[in-house]
C-alpha cells in the first residue's frame, strides 16, 4: 500500500488542525484508497454514534482521494455526493473507510466508498461524481499553505 499525502489544515486529513480527524490514507496503486480509523467520542451526534456530518466528511475525503492514485497532485472535487446511512457508525470503534474508482476519464469521474464495521457490516456507503479542480483555483492557491506531503 502507498501512503498518500496529508495537508496542514484540512478537517479530515490535516496534521495541524486542532479540531481535525487526523485520518491517514493509503492506496493500492490501482483502484482503492483505504483508512483504518477510530472516531473519537467528541465527534458523536447521538450518544455513542458518530455525527452524520462527520461520516459524510470521511466518505467525501476517501472517495475523492481515488483521483490521486498514481499522482498525489491530481486534485478532484465533489460535484455530487450521495451518502446512504445503513447502520449507525459507533464512536471509539475501529473502522475501515474505503473508496474505489468506478470510472475516471478526462476531467470527470465516478467513485464509491464504504464505512465498514469490524464484523464486516457496511454501515454507510457513498456514490460520488467528481471533476478536476479548476485550473484557476489551483493557480490562485498558495502551495505552501497546503503543505501537502507524506509524513
Amino acid at each position: 500500500m502507498n501512503k498518500q499525502p496529508n495537508s496542514e489544515m484540512c478537517f479530515v486529513c490535516g496534521r495541524s488542525n486542532p479540531v481535525g480527524l487526523y485520518m491517514q490514507f493509503y492506496d493500492d496503486g490501482e483502484l482503492e484508497v483505504v483508512s483504518e480509523f477510530t472516531v473519537p467520542a467528541h465527534y458523536q451526534g447521538y450518544p455513542g454514534i458518530v455525527h452524520g456530518g462527520v461520516v459524510a466528511a470521511m466518505l467525501d475525503e476517501v472517495v475523492g482521494r481515488v483521483s490521486m492514485i498514481g499522482d498525489p497532485h491530481h486534485f478532484m472535487m465533489s460535484v455530487r455526493l450521495q451518502v446512504l446511512y445503513r447502520h449507525p457508525v459507533p464512536i471509539e470503534t475501529p473502522l475501515r473507510v474505503a473508496g474505489r474508482i468506478v470510472r475516471l476519464r478526462g476531467r470527470l469521474g465516478k467513485a464509491e466508498g464504504q464505512i465498514i464495521l469490524a464484523d464486516g457490516t457496511v454501515a454507510c456507503e457513498a456514490h460520488m461524481s467528481l471533476a478536476d479542480v479548476p485550473k484557476e483555483l489551483l493557480a490562485s492557491t498558495h502551495p505552501g499553505l497546503l503543505n501537502w506531503k507524506i509524513d
